[in-house]
């Protein structure tokens, strides 16, 4: 068997009145990530792991923010393009694990809906997609509430 690792990371800008959106659910939030697509950081992250896995780029060189057929797009279709890709290759995908940076909300509560989303997008088991959620302990852009960060790393095989 072959397999191969992909690690992704993104980061956004919170603004107001702005829906906070990760890993595909809606999170009850003052603020959201701008972006030019529904800026789901931690999809975004996900997608780049999934490329890069298989030294296919990264999510801005497959869907560049200068195309306007992508504003506003909802990213699990970005993310399920990208496992189309993988699996196009002849790869599976085995897993993900990943984090969100955020200082608020609480993201713990959402992890479940999340696991779902996504692994209902990949193809996988929820029990193959790991959410982590930490907070900054008040240091940096994320501490101060200007923004999110994701990463992820994922796994794919090859028989």
């Amino acid at each position: 068997m072959k397999i191969r690792v992909g690690f992704g990371f993104d980061t956004h800008r919170l603004a107001e009145d702005r829906p906070l959106i990760l890993g595909g659910v809606h999170i009850a939030s003052a603020s959201g990530c701008l972006g030019h697509s529904d800026a789901d950081v931690l999809i975004h992250a996900i997608c780049d792991a999934l490329l890069g896995a298989l030294n296919l780029r990264d999510i801005g060189y497959h869907f560049p923010d200068t195309d306007p057929k992508y504003a506003g797009v909802d990213s699990t279709i970005l993310l399920r393009e990208c496992c189309r890709m993988v699996r196009e290759k002849g790869w599976d995908i085995a897993n993900a694990d990943t984090t969100i940076v955020i200082q608020k909300p609480k993201i713990n509560p959402h992890i479940p809906a999340m696991q779902q989303r996504l692994a209902e997008v990949m193809g996988i088991s929820p029990s193959d997609v790991s959410i982590k959620a930490k907070t900054s302990e008040n240091i940096g852009f994320i501490g101060r509430g200007e923004g999110v960060s994701a990463y992820a790393v994922c796994l794919v095989t090859q028989m």
